[in-house]
């Protein structure tokens, strides 16, 4: 009686329904003489042959290191993690087969190729499994599951506001605790299965760049993993406890009142659950007004938001939502596959992107946030908004450029959110901040970093011969960008 658990971004033991589900199943076993185990599976799926995007750079190096860690803890359980490459449609039922499954369980996913693939999974392993086949799904990888939250005439919300005010109705309603528990007991020893040989090595997917070693920032700043997710996660409500300052210091990227835990939950090594119980008990706990942790709870619905819009605009990564800015004068050249990244704009375009990707735009704030992200795969979400509007407003290049770059070089790259955010910023997209709202990066970090520490820190060639002039003229660029937009809202009332 053994149960295959497969994991996918999820690398997690605690909160683990699947897992848990699969432990409980070789607990009964045990107890009924009639023996059981637990084999747990991971895929690096074949981006070809599942239709899905490649990882970038940052996302297989943070992968790497949370598959190493993840084994070990399974290996804390008694369960053999198994580490294959290529079609989870045959990969999964041959395992399956080889260690004489009965039953299959995992969480859901809600993202088009991705349901589409799990179902053909699916269907191949009824065939596979052992005696009477049983496969259970669970939900995991949101506050709520992509779809059920919907307006009153039972359509998708294209709001925030809205969609988060209704959610949070069903959250408190039904509650996220149930989701909640611990790891569960070993499950016994592997040994006893008759398992194939070679479980595979997480080195053996090439996640990690052979060639250089361009991650020593990223390991200074983080610890990939279930428990380094739990720590950080302690970390922030120890200084929320002392400090409360989320709410009113969260847009200041100079200081620590962040969470950094967005990459832990873009790999599931860490559940939105917990975040959202722990947020309520320290709500239960608050004495200001404004309630900090409510905000932090905000923050999560509009992950949620990003990924119930995904749900139903499953190309959101390469096409605009609002679909008149298909003619907005934005510098871009696609690939010539669709499945493809772009291709860089011609000339003038072409080297300011290049600069803009390496911090040398001439813009303080803008070069600040574009070489933490270099150096830490990751940037201050406010700093992510002004470097997003400088591009694709001031510099008028798509983006798609900037999409694909955080992409590839965010350790917290993920598929709903990083497309939506980056339509968000660029005025095209759902619920999105207004074209004519452009931040002024100069005012921004007046604002948000007045004391220039963040800046200095990342820029400390600013105020020499050596720092650039801004690549375009503030102000000047602001004009060029609203008469642009003025003339999209103009062809749309025509058409209209």
């Amino acid at each position: 009686m053994t149960t295959l658990v497969w994991f996918r971004e999820d690398l997690r033991t605690a909160d683990h329904l699947p897992l848990r589900q699969a432990a409980a199943w070789a607990r009964e076993a045990d107890d009924s003489e009639s023996g059981g185990g637990v084999v747990a599976l991971f895929v690096l799926e074949d981006a070809r042959a599942a239709r899905t995007r490649p990882l970038g750079a940052a996302s297989k190096w943070w992968l790497h290191h949370s598959l190493m860690r993840h084994r070990e803890k399974l290996a804390e359980l008694g369960i053999p993690l198994f580490v294959r490459a290529g079609d989870p449609r045959t990969i999964v039922s041959e395992l399956a087969a080889d260690v004489g499954a009965t039953r299959a369980v995992w969480h859901d996913r809600y993202h088009q190729p991705l349901v589409a693939l799990d179902a053909q999974v699916r269907e191949e392993l009824e065939k596979t499994l052992a005696g009477p086949a049983e496969i259970r799904t669970y939900e995991g990888h949101y506050l709520t599951e992509p779809g059920s939250i919907q307006t009153n005439d039972h359509k998708t919300f294209k709001v925030y506001t809205p969609f988060a005010r209704r959610a949070r109705e069903v959250l408190e309603a039904a509650g996220v605790g149930g989701r909640l528990g611990d790891p569960p007991q070993p499950v016994g020893d592997s040994a006893r299965l008759e398992l194939p040989a070679g479980a595979g090595k997480v080195e053996d997917l090439g996640l990690l760049d052979t060639e250089r070693d361009w991650a020593a920032g990223f390991r200074e700043a983080w610890q990939p993993g279930e428990d380094g997710a739990h720590e950080r996660l302690a970390r922030f409500l120890d200084h929320q406890g002392q400090f409360g300052d989320y709410a009113t210091r969260r847009d200041f990227p100079a200081v620590p009142a962040t969470s950094n835990l967005s990459p832990h939950l873009r790999f599931g090594e860490i559940s939105v659950a917990r975040l959202w119980v722990a947020a309520e008990d320290a709500l239960a706990h608050e004495e200001a007004e404004e309630k900090p942790m409510r905000t932090f709870q905000q923050e999560l619905l509009w992950r949620d938001f990003a990924a119930h819009r995904l749900a139903v605009l499953p190309d959101m990564a390469r096409t605009n939502v609002r679909r008149q800015f298909d003619n907005f004068p934005w510098a871009w050249a696609p690939g010539p596959d669709p499945q493809d990244p772009m291709q860089l704009p011609e000339a003038e375009h072409a080297e300011q992107l290049r600069e803009w990707q390496r911090g040398l735009t001439g813009v303080p704030l803008v070069d600040a946030g574009m070489r933490e992200l270099w150096h830490t795969g990751t940037m201050h979400n406010r700093v992510r908004m002004v470097v997003g509007s400088w591009l694709t407003k001031n510099l008028g290049i798509h983006w798609r450029h900037g999409e694909e770059w955080f992409w590839d070089t965010l350790v917290d790259a993920d598929p709903a959110s990083n497309p939506f955010n980056w339509q968000w910023v660029a005025g095209c997209g759902d619920d999105a901040s207004p074209y004519f709202r452009i931040f002024n990066p100069l005012t921004q970090e007046e604002k948000f970093d007045p004391d220039g520490e963040y800046v200095k820190r990342w820029v400390p060639e600013r105020f020499t011969p050596a720092y650039p002039e801004p690549q375009v003229d503030v102000k000047e660029s602001r004009k060029t960008a609203l008469a642009a937009y003025e003339d999209v809202k103009a062809e749309a009332r025509v058409v209209g």
